[in-house]
């Protein structure tokens, strides 16, 4: 038997489905800066596998990381927290 170890998961928002059984996801966060104290806003895209093609652009996804399905692709979509109209 096998043990997997935790799995990293993230949640951003879909910013490109036009590609075929992938989406880009950008997850945002704060970094604080050393000198100014002053959080600033990053962001980084993932490409994620969606094997129904369910998503849509503008939906907040949970991502979780998987084994790669491709160059980039290292994530895949875990479910889709909320939708949009």
């Amino acid at each position: 038997m096998s043990v997997r170890g935790i799995r990293k998961t993230q949640i951003g928002i879909v910013v490109s489905d036009k590609m075929q059984k992938t989406v880009v996801v950008k997850v945002s966060h704060l970094v604080k800066h050393s000198e100014y104290n002053k959080f600033i806003k990053r962001s980084v895209k993932y490409k994620a596998h969606d094997e129904l093609n369910s998503c849509k652009i503008g939906d907040r996804v949970q991502i979780v990381e998987t084994r790669p399905q491709s160059k980039e692709k290292h994530w895949a979509v875990k479910k889709i927290l909320d939708r949009t109209i």
